[in-house]
This record gives C-alpha cells, sequence and structure tokens, in this order.
C-alpha cells in the first residue's frame, strides 16, 4: 500500500491551528500517511532564522503528537522555505507528488483579498490535487435527534421522521409511487 504524501501549510496562526488540527485527525484515521509541513517565509528573513523556525515546528509537532498518542509510527517532514506562501506551498506538493494539500484560510472579505490576496484561494487555483481548506469551526454544537420509523397506522401508512428540530412525521401519500 502506497503511503499518500499530504502537505499542510504551517505558519504558527489560529488558521494554520486549523490546518494541522485536521492533519492529526486524517493521521489518527489513517497512520500510513506521510505529512510534509511546509513554512513560508518572507524573504527579509535568512536561512539561519528558517532553521531556528523549523527546529520550533519539529518541536510543536512532536508534543501534538505525543498528546494525540500517534506514537513514533507517525512520519512527518518539516519544510522551512523563503518566497512567496502560496508558490512555496504549490512546489512543494508538485516536487514530492502530493495527494492532499491542507491551507488554513482567513475569513476576509472580498475587498480583503483584493488588498491583501489569499494564499488558500491561489493554492486552490494552483494546485494539481485535492486541497483542504481549513478554518476554526465557528458554528455552535447542536444536539441532533436519531431519525426513527414511525409506528405504521392506518392513518400513518409508511411514515418517517426526518426532522432534526421538532417530532414531526412527514408522511408519504398513498397514492405516490415508489421508485
Amino acid at each position: 500500500m502506497t503511503k499518500r504524501q499530504i502537505v499542510v501549510a504551517y505558519d504558527f496562526t489560529a488558521v494554520s491551528e486549523a490546518a494541522l488540527d485536521h492533519a492529526i485527525a486524517l493521521l489518527k484515521r489513517d497512520p500510513a500517511q506521510i505529512l510534509h509541513f511546509v513554512m513560508a517565509l518572507n524573504d527579509h528573513q535568512t536561512y539561519l532564522s528558517a532553521d531556528s523556525t523549523r527546529a520550533e515546528l519539529i518541536v510543536r509537532i512532536q508534543r501534538l503528537f505525543a498528546a494525540h498518542a500517534l506514537g513514533r509510527d507517525a512520519e512527518f517532514f518539516v519544510h522551512t522555505r523563503i518566497g512567496r506562501p502560496e508558490e512555496e506551498i504549490v512546489q512543494l506538493a508538485q516536487e514530492i507528488g502530493a495527494d492532499l494539500v491542507i491551507v488554513g484560510s482567513h475569513s476576509r472579505t472580498t475587498v480583503g483579498r483584493l488588498f491583501l490576496g489569499s494564499v488558500s484561494e491561489a493554492v486552490v487555483r494552483a494546485a494539481r490535487c485535492p486541497v483542504l481548506v481549513a478554518r476554526p469551526k465557528e458554528y455552535a454544537d447542536v444536539e441532533l435527534q436519531k431519525i426513527v420509523e414511525v409506528p405504521h397506522t392506518k392513518l400513518r401508512p409508511l411514515a418517517h421522521r426526518y426532522s432534526y428540530s421538532n417530532d414531526i412525521a412527514l408522511v408519504r401519500p398513498i397514492d405516490w409511487p415508489i421508485s
């Protein structure tokens, strides 16, 4: 079985934490994957700062893996590159033959993207593999009811309850064809 190569864009921000969480969840489900964390530094940074950032990220990932009990079998690589993030992410994906790219996304408006650009949007357009755009969950948790069969009666033939918000039984009229 071939191990899947997954690129995870990371830069110590909240949105990249969401990408990291998704990568860990994927690794927990299927340990036969190799994670490639990529951090793109701006042009003003040196290779020495890239090395120290890389070492810091390795320690962070190892702590997370230990906290999630992923063990030593989990394979990962950390790549620090100097350049534009969207270009470096796509370039790494091409170099390793990535099966998936995970990138975080800010919830910027259209105006914000015009002035600042969007790394995730550029990666989605340029990548030649599936891209998972991760962001922190903002929806409230909702407790869902189980879908249950409603007892058959003459008044309610073949009724099923499909509602998550109330106990209304939706009834199929007798004259509807079954298909």
